[in-house]
């Protein structure tokens, strides 16, 4: 243990590449001016934790370089031992999609991992759940307030006679009537609300709650298309004849769930999202490594694994597409970042407009060093395919899946391919939470995890210390996945209730 404290003491700032000449500082609070390292290198200013020093002396214009990559050039000299402020840093082109390499650096197979199971849900289509959910769709906003107080009642009256369910979810949003539904783009949200009212979580027993009038028609969120699991507000006669019919076709659906019980499923069974939010200049050097071994040993495992966030992978898509598998795939990915690309462009933004404020006080100067540091959750394993938003996850492997990269539209647009929970990195922090799925939270830094000891569930902190290294805590969170999925374990989020909206992302006109 003194050993530990004494490391955790001594000035430390980690070096990614061997072609970097700019390191972070670990030390938390940072480090004071005249700071010497062990390398002799000399602090000539005070630099925050998780901030840049220059390893050598930069010209102005000159090229710097984290992660074996050029983030950025200098828009005045930065002399050795100084910090790297956010301001010193002018944003370099992003990759040109026209110039990529496709396919031409495809990762070789790792040996499978076999042997690994969960105890999951299994549902009439041979999908596979983790958790035993009511969930009731709604096809429009208008019904959201009578549907809020019938599942308040639901939860209250109901759900304790039917202790193998675990809750009762209602699947809110801000769609369904007031837009252009026959607009090309309509197909995102569209898409989005049908595959999250088939979510496996949900056991093939959703509800739709429907007004009478909506553009979107409630039969359009039916997994077969039929209308026995629709109810029509319109129809009622009056709002307790709403409210007493919504929980009798509740209580119809909680006889069937209670029925459900865990058996034996294998790791190929899971889903897997990973996604990032809160990021600092940590979260590419212990948080997201370690995420992306885990997300190896699933890949080898059998399982389907998802990374997202457009934005933050665009100025590092160089480095992906030639990963993929094939040129298809490649060009699938290209086309997802070009449509993003004139997304932003419609509406007057780039994507400069990304790191956020907290991002940038955690020592991201921009976008580039951002998804740097990003894509290291997918690990090394091939790409084997590419998702369209809300697009339902069919193929096994590691997975593309295009979402913005706001943590609250991406958990959506996860949830609606089929991710059964959520590994979410953080440096700043976030008490961000799912319902329908669970979320892992794991810590960039000790000192987030020591200060929000009752909301991280895994401590990636300790690579950047030297405690552990990336191989141990991958593994870490490789079989804390397990247990969460065999719901021998509760995520932080989930045992407080912390529960965030889903967000649809709606890129179509509104009317």
């Amino acid at each position: 243990m003194q050993s530990n404290t004494k490391r955790k003491e001594e000035p430390l700032f980690i070096k990614v590449h061997e072609k970097d000449n700019v390191a972070i500082v670990v030390n938390a609070g940072g480090l004071k001016e005249g700071t010497t390292f062990s390398s002799g290198l000399v602090l000539t200013s005070r630099v925050p934790e998780g901030h840049k020093v220059a390893l050598k002396d930069i010209a102005e214009k000159g090229e710097i370089i984290r992660y074996g990559e050029v983030i950025g050039t200098a828009l005045k000299p930065i002399k050795k031992g100084s910090w790297v402020e956010e301001s010193m840093v002018e944003l370099p082109v992003p990759p040109d999609l026209h110039k990529l390499d496709i396919a031409n650096r495809v990762p070789d197979s790792l040996p499978p991992l076999e042997g690994y199971t969960f105890r999951g849900f299994r549902n009439p289509d041979g999908s596979v759940g983790i958790k035993n959910i009511l969930g009731i769709s709604t096809s429009v906003q208008c019904v959201v307030g009578v549907l809020d107080f019938a599942v308040r009642r639901i939860k209250k009256e109901l759900l304790p006679n039917y202790p193998n369910v675990d809750d009762v979810v209602a699947i809110n949003h801000q769609y369904g009537c007031g837009v252009a539904i026959q607009a090309p783009e309509a197909v995102i949200p569209i898409r989005t609300l049908q595959n999250l009212a088939k979510h496996p979580n949900f056991g093939g027993e959703a509800l739709i709650i429907g007004l009478g009038c909506e553009k979107l028609s409630p039969l359009m969120l039916t997994p077969d298309g039929k209308d026995r699991d629709i109810l029509s507000l319109q129809e009622q006669a009056g709002f307790s004849d709403m409210v007493a019919s919504i929980m009798k076709m509740a209580e119809e659906k909680l006889e069937k769930l209670n029925l459900r019980k865990r058996e034996i499923c294998s790791v190929s069974d899971l889903v897997v999202g990973l996604q990032c939010g809160g990021s600092d200049a940590f979260s590419g050097v212990t948080a997201n490594p370690a995420v992306g071994y885990a997300a190896d040993l699933l890949v080898r495992a059998g399982a389907t694994v998802m990374f997202s966030e457009v934005t933050e992978v665009r100025d590092a898509v160089h480095l992906l597409t030639p990963r993929c598998e094939t040129e298809e795939i490649g060009n699938a990915l290209i086309k997802e970042m070009q449509w993003y690309d004139e997304y932003l462009q419609k509406g007057k933004a780039d994507r400069s407009a990304n790191p956020s404020p907290g991002n940038k006080k955690g020592g991201l100067s921009n976008i580039v060093e951002k998804s740097l540091g990003s894509i290291v959750k997918s690990g090394s394993s091939a790409i084997s395919g590419v998702l369209a938003p809300g697009e339902k996850a069919i193929q096994k492997g590691l997975l593309y899946a295009a979402t913005p990269a706001s943590d609250f539209v991406c958990g959506t647009l996860q949830l609606a391919s089929g991710m059964h929970l959520q590994v979410f990195t953080t440096g700043r922090g976030t008490p961000y939470g799912l319902a329908m799925a669970p979320v892992i939270k794991v810590s960039t830094r000790n000192t987030l995890a020591e200060q929000w000891n009752d909301l991280i569930d895994v401590n990636a902190g300790t690579i950047a210390t030297g405690e552990a290294t990336i191989e141990d805590v991958g593994w870490e969170i490789f079989h804390h996945i397990i247990e969460v999925a065999s719901g021998e374990r509760k995520t932080w989020a989930d045992q407080w209730g912390l529960h965030n909206d889903l967000a649809l992302f709606n890129p179509a006109p509104i009317t």
